[in-house]
């Protein structure tokens, strides 16, 4: 078992499906795995992975939810035990990924305080970008610019986790000139008209598209040049 590490501890070319252990529904899953095929987990999530018959390529967390008969599973080499406290394992495994893009199930839909912590670890790690895959809709931080095909009528939805103001093309109520922010102006429950442009003059903005569009956010967020 690797001990405390540093970052890029896990190095790919490829997408990474990263698996907490959280509610973790097996078309989440599938769905991830066709999109990113490397295999990584948070503490508890490398045993949903076992369960299924995967083995990941890396684990990360402090382990003290790591199952004892999971552990011993898997090779020790890839295994990264994270002692510090100040961070939660989803932080702690995201922040020594390097790939193109991680794409996370089994972080949402069950404690509300975990997932709180999630989406402040997408503001806080911007590289490499990350996209948290719900029942419902995708999740992820915004990027400087962000452009996605939309049908009018789809919901989009904005949530400032910091101060933040942007400029937009495509939704029917246009964010030009608000000022975002936790406890203040939100953007939860607009819509498109079609197709969408965002850009932000800052970081901050976690969007909620609908799950249908994974793909398609997907492909944005790893636009060359995108910036986040």
């Amino acid at each position: 078992m690797n001990k405390q590490t540093s970052r890029a501890a896990l190095t790919t070319g490829q997408a990474v499906t990263l698996v907490g252990g959280g509610a973790l529904d097996d078309r989440d899953l599938e769905t991830a795995m066709a999109l990113a095929p490397v295999l990584a987990a948070a503490d508890s999530g490398a045993g949903a992975l076992l369960a299924r018959g995967h083995m990941p390529e890396a684990v990360f967390g402090d382990f003290d939810s790591i199952a004892e008969s999971d552990a011993a599973r898997i090779p020790p080499g890839r295994l990264f035990r994270i002692e510090e406290q100040d961070s939660t394992d989803f932080h702690k495994a995201l922040s020594r990924i390097e790939a193109p893009l991680v794409l996370a199930v089994g972080f949402l839909g069950a404690r509300v305080d975990h997932q709180l912590a999630v989406l402040n670890t997408l503001v806080q790690v911007n590289r490499p970008p990350c996209l948290l895959l719900g029942p419902h809709e995708v999740i992820f931080h915004l990027p400087p610019a962000f452009a996605l095909d939309m049908v009018a009528g789809e919901t989009v939805s904005l949530f400032p986790l910091l101060p933040v103001a942007g400029r937009s093309e495509g939704l029917e109520w246009p964010i030009d000139g608000l000022a975002f922010a936790p406890g203040g102006q939100i953007g939860t429950s607009n819509r498109a008209l079609g197709p969408v442009r965002i850009e932000m003059e800052g970081p901050g903005m976690i969007a909620l598209l609908p799950r249908r569009h994974v793909a398609g956010v997907i492909a944005a967020l790893t636009l060359p040049g995108d910036g986040a």
